[in-house]
């Protein structure tokens, strides 16, 4: 470990997860590298996600069950993603310190800790909904350290070639939860119960966490940058923030995932407390039809992985975005029976590994990969953060405005019931509707804009291996200039 890194490491939050030596000088390292590393990885996030996903459709059902409102399961997103949001920031700080591997396995172990916390409860009969919130609290804070930890990670084991294709395969992994999940989830209800679900859980973040210890995941040159001590963890936590800001093409783009993502979430949070209300709290239809949603999102990887995404990575975002918020819109705002859902749905998953792969394959070969803790997780600030807010609304205007409003009567069911129905989950879909013909509105707009559309030429890509810990200036870079920036413009790094 270099001098200079071990003075950016002087407390013990720093020293907690030590970061390992220049992979330029580490010594031979034992276990599986590069691809095979993260295939392996892959692996157990699939198991484990696929666990988290059993467990999130068995207390799902027992909370709407408990309470039949949408606002129950619109806080239990929230308090888990809130916490999320907020300690991303600081997290971003950290895994620059850290190594990456031991971020990964803290969030997983605080995870499993939360199944744990669950099952007890459950085992002595005192299990309530607030506890529930309560422990996503806990698990939404360690959970902020998996993103960016994760993505960081893949940086460095793959090629940038393959990034694309990596990402492709990682977003699999939550489709795969999403087809074996629901239905496992479903069918151990009725065997064993609730607890039977949570033990499951139990033993993939386990194996998970064993398959982590065991691989080797190369870290990056040490970044120069970072600030000492405690103190400079949280201030090093704006760092992202300010790098994205210099790069305007980058922010624009993270713009639109942010206006895209707080109008979607009104129709997303609702999607699943819309199908139980309009099929009578049937938990086999919701289980199916996300399985069927989760194959499109698995054979969308695949394709991805083996076709490696389009050459001009914003059309495979952008559109990915227009396809998604057209499909999401027409199935579940509009469309009343399984077979809807399940077509539209799994036409719209089709699409979702492009686009999050498209985006993922920029930034990864955008940002320096020593500074990437930092960046990616503004980027999940800006992208989402708002998104948490939206969660709070969502809950009581279904419950109070929109469901009413198409009740037999009420005072939408003249105007829009010719559309989207009556009835129990018909409010819901109005707001699906909604929310997803605007958000098509927001990729169409954004690709409009030059800045946005030239993300890739006018923000030169970034050597993973030097960081030259200058300053950026203070001019507006990747502006509507006739000419790229240059990368003494874009590379340089902003006053802390």
């Amino acid at each position: 470990m270099s001098d200079e890194t071990t003075e950016t490491q002087d407390t013990n939050l720093s020293e907690g997860l030590p970061i390992e030596d220049n992979p330029v000088k580490e010594k031979k390292q034992k276990g599986p590298m590069g691809m095979k590393a993260f295939g392996l990885v892959w692996v157990g996030q699939i198991v484990s996600v696929l666990g988290s996903a059993m467990t999130q459709f068995a207390l799902m059902i027992w909370a709407w069950d408990l309470t039949g409102e949408a606002t129950a399961l619109a806080l239990m997103g929230f308090f888990t993603f809130a916490p999320l949001m907020i300690m991303l920031p600081i997290a971003g700080s950290l895994v620059d310190r850290w190594n990456r591997k031991w971020a990964m396995i803290l969030s997983d172990l605080a995870a499993g800790i939360g199944t744990i916390a669950v099952l007890i409860l459950l085992s002595i009969g005192v299990l309530e909904i607030w506890h529930l919130y309560a422990i996503g609290v806990f698990v939404g804070t360690f959970a902020a350290f998996q993103w960016p930890a994760y993505s960081a990670a893949i940086s460095m084991m793959v090629e940038k070639k393959d990034y694309a294709r990596a990402s492709g395969l990682v977003g699999m992994v939550g489709s795969v939860g999403m087809i074996f999940g629901p239905p496992l989830a479903a069918v151990l209800l009725v065997i064993t119960g609730i607890k039977g679900v949570l033990m499951i859980d139990i033993v993939t973040f386990t194996f998970a966490i064993s398959i982590l210890l065991f691989v080797h995941i190369p870290q990056p040159p040490p970044a120069t940058d970072l600030q000492k001590g405690l103190s400079g963890v949280f201030k090093d936590a704006g760092y992202g923030f300010k790098y994205i800001y210099k790069r305007k093409p980058l922010l624009g783009l993270q713009m639109t995932f942010f206006t895209f993502n707080i109008i979607s979430t009104f129709g997303m949070v609702v999607f699943m407390p819309m199908i139980l209300a309009r099929t009578g709290s049937d938990s086999m239809i919701l289980a199916s039809v996300q399985a069927v949603l989760g194959v499109g999102g698995v054979i969308g990887g695949i394709m991805l992985a083996i076709w490696g995404g389009p050459k001009k990575k914003i059309n495979g975002l952008l559109g990915g975005m227009m396809i998604a918020g057209i499909g999401f819109s027409i199935g579940f705002g509009i469309g009343q029976t399984p077979i809807i859902w399940m077509i539209a749905g799994f036409l719209t998953m089709l699409m979702m590994p492009t686009l999050n792969g498209s985006s993922q394959a920029i930034w990864q070969s955008k940002v320096p990969a020593n500074k990437q803790g930092r960046v990616f997780a503004a980027r999940g600030v800006i992208a989402q953060g708002a998104s948490a807010f939206s969660m709070i609304l969502v809950g009581p205007l279904a419950d109070k405005v929109f469901e009413p409003a198409f009740m037999p009567g009420g005072s939408l069911a003249d105007q829009f019931g010719w559309l989207v129905g009556t009835g129990p989950g018909a409010g819901m879909g109005f707001m699906i509707l909604v929310s997803g013909l605007i958000s098509t509105m927001v990729a169409i707009i954004a690709y409009s804009i030059r800045t946005i559309r030239e993300v890739e030429t006018l923000v030169p890509d970034a050597d993973h291996g030097i960081d030259t810990g200058s300053e950026v200036n203070d001019e507006d870079t990747g502006s509507e200039a006739d000419s790229p920036p240059s990368s003494e413009d874009l590379e340089t790094e902003p006053e802390l």
